[in-house]
């Protein structure tokens, strides 16, 4: 199998869903360019996934495509935009991977690569795919477990002969990035030289959500260490921000709603350590090297912080590993019934782990 796909110069790389998704698959997407020489790579991606492709050294070119397979896509009324994708990707490759989690079907993206006229298509699958994909891999998840979503991409492409020796997260941060996120931080009060971290108490699922009025405890209890707390999430996470500040009773700064997601980055390789929802920060910081106490949903067992320090905070239930965006039991126990105490607890062990002076000094948690 893996002496066609050496010929391959010309490499698609499809990952349809979120940005979190599109940075665990950038050890694979790394792999698959250092496989060959010369090998050019261009990502198909969501527009979520697509906003952190500039910061991925790997990736060459990038193509935006919302499919209407995939849940978070607006209604569209006709189909022009995927056959115009058909006519755009023709021909253009030698080759093509399809990323997915093992919930999501290939094949409709095997189709248009098909329809494409790309010669060799390689993905995960549970069923057999028949000519649609050139390369299958039997898709043993969820049936006989879960492997990290960083492996799972791993996996897949090695099974053409592409190997990454670090399998690390791959984004880079430009100098000037690095200037604009020391600014925002002045004119949001933070000093950089006294301690500080990044709170986020957003995420895109329902069910990865630790209940406001518990995340505002956990800055009251940051605050309690000696921490200043920057509060992050997008436009639309503006309002969550300011009620979690509203309810801690305490001084935080927030940049909720002025950051996209190079600045965020930026921000987040600043920042001594994050604490967040299971989502895409948390990859993202681990994508720069910073630590990370991610507040875990147990929806999904295979994303957890990948290559970097961490503590992982959650409260176990029986309905673990359902799936699920919206918690189907309605009691949302394995995040609820956390103690805010647990999450500042791991942060001071996480910063003890890492040497952090904060750590030296005994506080009452």
């Amino acid at each position: 199998m893996a002496h066609r796909w050496n010929e391959a110069r010309d490499l698609l790389c499809v990952r349809l869903d979120s940005l979190g998704d599109v940075l665990m698959t950038t050890p694979a997407i790394r792999a698959l360019k250092q496989a060959v020489p010369g090998r050019r790579i261009t990502l198909l991606a969501s527009r979520s996934g697509a906003s952190v492709a500039s910061l991925v050294p790997e990736i060459d070119d990038v193509l935006v495509y919302d499919p209407p397979w995939m849940k978070h896509t607006p209604l569209r009324q006709d189909s022009s935009v995927d056959f115009e994708l058909v006519a755009e990707l023709r021909r253009r490759f030698d080759a093509a991977v399809i990323f997915t989690v093992c919930t999501q079907n290939p094949l409709p993206a095997a189709l248009l690569c098909y329809l494409a006229e790309i010669p060799l298509r390689l993905a995960h699958c549970h069923e057999n795919p028949y000519q649609l994909l050139t390369d299958w891999i039997p898709d043993p998840e969820p049936a006989v477990g879960f492997r990290h979503e960083v492996r799972r991409q791993l996996d897949l492409v090695a099974a053409v002969g592409a190997h990454d020796a670090a399998e690390r997260l791959s984004v880079t941060v430009s100098r000037a990035g690095l200037a604009k996120a020391d600014i925002l931080l002045a004119s949001a009060g933070v000093d950089v030289d006294a301690p500080w971290v990044v709170a986020h108490p957003g995420a895109t699922a329902e069910s990865r959500r630790y209940p406001p009025e518990l995340f505002a405890q956990v800055l009251r209890g940051l605050t309690r260490l000696g921490l200043q707390v920057v509060l992050t999430g997008d436009t639309s996470e503006r309002e969550l921000c300011a009620q979690v500040a509203r309810e801690s009773g305490v001084e935080v700064a927030s940049l909720a709603g002025r950051l996209d997601v190079p600045g965020l980055a930026a921000v987040l390789s600043r920042a001594p350590l994050l604490v967040s929802n299971n989502t895409a920060p948390v990859h993202l910081a681990a994508a720069v090297g910073t630590p990370v106490v991610d507040i875990y949903a147990l929806t999904n067992p295979q994303h957890t912080p990948w290559g970097v320090p961490h503590r992982v905070v959650s409260h176990d239930v029986p309905c673990r590993n359902c799936l699920r965006s919206v918690c189907p039991e309605g009691h949302h126990a394995c995040l609820r019934r956390i103690e805010p105490a647990e999450v500042v607890a791991a942060v001071l062990e996480l910063l003890a782990e890492v040497g952090h002076p904060l750590a030296q000094r005994t506080f009452a948690v």
